[in-house]
C-alpha cells in the first residue's frame, strides 16, 4: 500500500492536546476523531485501510462491513474491543501496546498505598480550614499514622507491573509476597505464596493480575473473610476482578480497612455504583497509565507498529 486511508477512531484521552499525531499522519491520508459513537463506525472507518481504537468496540459487525480494512492498531494493552476471531478471518493484523506504563501503574499503586498510609490530603486540608493555628500542640493527626517498614505487601500478578511494585516496596522495607498463575523465578527479593496465604498475610494488597474467565470477581466475600481487618486493598488491574457490592459492605461494616481503585467494572463509573459512596474508598478515574511520559511512549509504539506494518515486517500482533 503507498497511499493508505488512517482513521484514529477516539484520540482524546490518550493525546488530549499535549501530543503530536504527526508521525502517523505522514504515513497516509489520515483522520483523527477525538470520539466516535457505536453508530459512527462504519460510517467514518468505511474506506479506512487501519484503524487505531483505544475504547470504540470493533465487532464482527463493523468488520464485515469494512473491506478495505487491513490493520487495527488498539492503542493499549488490553485488546478484548478488537472480535479477534472475526479480525483473523478477515486477515486483519491487530497490534497493540505493551508494556509501555509498567512503572507509571506501580507508581500508582504506591500513590494509594502511601495515601492510606499518611493521608497527607486530609492534613493538609486540615490546615488550610485553620485546625492547626487553633491547635495547642505542635502536632496533631487526624488519621492513624502508618510506617511501611516490616509490613506485608502482597502483590496478585507478578507479570512486569507486578515487580515494579515490588521493587518499590523493597525499597521501603516491606515484606513482599505474591500470588502468580504459574511459577515466577526473578532475583526479586518477594516469596510466592499461594492465594489464601497472601490474603490472610497481607498488610497492603495490589492487584495486578489480567482479567480471565476463571478470576472474574475473585474479590467477594469469600476472599475478604480471609483478609485482615487492617488491611488495605489496591485494583489498578481491571474492574470486573471485583465483586464491588461486596467489597462496598466489607468496607461499610469494617471488614477491610480501606480500598484505593483506578478501575471499576463499568467506566465511567455509574452513579449508583456502591463504591463511590463505600467507606475509606477512594477511586481514582483509570489515570494509573496516564503519565506524559506514558502516553508518550503509547504514541511512540503506536506509530512504529503502524510503519512496521506498512513495511510488511509487523510488530506487537496479537493475532
Amino acid at each position: 500500500m503507498k497511499q493508505i486511508k488512517i482513521v484514529v477512531l477516539d484520540s482524546y484521552v490518550l493525546n488530549p492536546g499535549d501530543l503530536s499525531w504527526r508521525e502517523i499522519e505522514k504515513m497516509g491520508d489520515c483522520t483523527i476523531y477525538h470520539r466516535t459513537q457505536p453508530e459512527q463506525v462504519i460510517e467514518r472507518a468505511r474506506n479506512a485501510n487501519a484503524v487505531f481504537t483505544n475504547k470504540v468496540i470493533i465487532d464482527r459487525e463493523i468488520i464485515s462491513r469494512l473491506p478495505n480494512l487491513k490493520f487495527i492498531g488498539v492503542l493499549a494493552t488490553g485488546y478484548n474491543v478488537i472480535d479477534m476471531q472475526a479480525a483473523n478471518s478477515a486477515g486483519i493484523t491487530v497490534t497493540n501496546i505493551p508494556a509501555y506504563s509498567t512503572n507509571s501503574v506501580a507508581q500508582m499503586v504506591f500513590s494509594h498505598i502511601l495515601n492510606f498510609a499518611q493521608n497527607i490530603s486530609v492534613h493538609a486540608k486540615s490546615v488550610s480550614a485553620g485546625d492547626w493555628a487553633k491547635s495547642i500542640d505542635f502536632a496533631y493527626w487526624k488519621t492513624p499514622q502508618i510506617e511501611l517498614v516490616g509490613k506485608t505487601l502482597g502483590i496478585i500478578g507478578f507479570g512486569q507491573i507486578g515487580q515494579a511494585v515490588a521493587k518499590i516496596g523493597l525499597a521501603f522495607g516491606m515484606n513482599v509476597i505474591f500470588n502468580n498463575r504459574s511459577k515466577k523465578n526473578t532475583d526479586i527479593n518477594a516469596t510466592q505464596v499461594n492465594l489464601e496465604t497472601l490474603l490472610s498475610e497481607s498488610d497492603f494488597i495490589s492487584i495486578n493480575c489480567p482479567l480471565t474467565d476463571e478470576n472474574a470477581g475473585f474479590i467477594n466475600n469469600a476472599t475478604i473473610s480471609k483478609m485482615k481487618s487492617s488491611a488495605f486493598l489496591v485494583n489498578t488491574g481491571r474492574g470486573p476482578l471485583i465483586n464491588e457490592q461486596e467489597l462496598a459492605d466489607a468496607l461499610n461494616s469494617g471488614k477491610i480497612a480501606g480500598v484505593g481503585l483506578d478501575v471499576l467494572a463499568v467506566e465511567p463509573a455509574t452513579k449508583d455504583n456502591p463504591l463511590t459512596r463505600a467507606k475509606n474508598c477512594f477511586i481514582t478515574p483509570h489515570i494509573a497509565w496516564a503519565t506524559f511520559e506514558a502516553r508518550t511512549r503509547l504514541m511512540n509504539i503506536a506509530t512504529k507498529n503502524l510503519k512496521y506494518f506498512i513495511e510488511e515486517d509487523p510488530i506487537n500482533v496479537v493475532n
